[in-house]
């Protein structure tokens, strides 16, 4: 059922259980997983587009996932992509479409849902805009 999974990671310290998540998942259905990390920036009309990240350390957090699952016999792919900050929900979507993932794997930051919708959290948006099963892990 799950023959393709896309995992989103970040550099939260959910990560490490995100991908364990997604490895037990992978390895019930010998399935094949796409680890996306998006590098989100911010627009600020008079100095341009700022990062929180290099994209060094960006490609750091993509490598060590794949390693990971690699090394728990996973076949796994990793994608680095830029996007503006308040547009990753729908990157991880599109991800998940263009890959033909059955699942998207996720981790949340343990936000309630009220303060996920005020605070726009990514996990929410995705669950909401979702067309595939979402699998959040706290």
């Amino acid at each position: 059922m799950y023959e393709r999974l896309l995992v989103a990671v970040d550099h939260s310290q959910i990560t490490g259980r995100v991908l364990k998540a997604a490895s037990d998942l992978a390895s019930l259905a010998n399935g094949e997983v796409w680890v996306l990390h998006l590098r989100e920036a911010e627009f600020m009309p008079r100095a341009g587009v700022i990062a929180n990240e290099t994209r060094d350390e960006a490609q750091a957090a993509v490598d060590a996932a794949v390693a990971e699952l690699t090394q728990a016999g996973i076949k796994a792919h990793g994608e680095l992509r830029n996007t503006l900050y308040g547009h990753a929900a729908k990157e991880i979507i599109d991800d998940a479409r263009s890959h033909d993932c059955g699942v998207i794997i996720m981790g949340s930051k343990g936000r309630g849902d009220l303060a996920g919708l005020v605070l726009g959290s990514t996990a929410h948006k995705v669950i909401h805009l979702a067309d595939r099963p979402v699998l959040v892990i706290r």
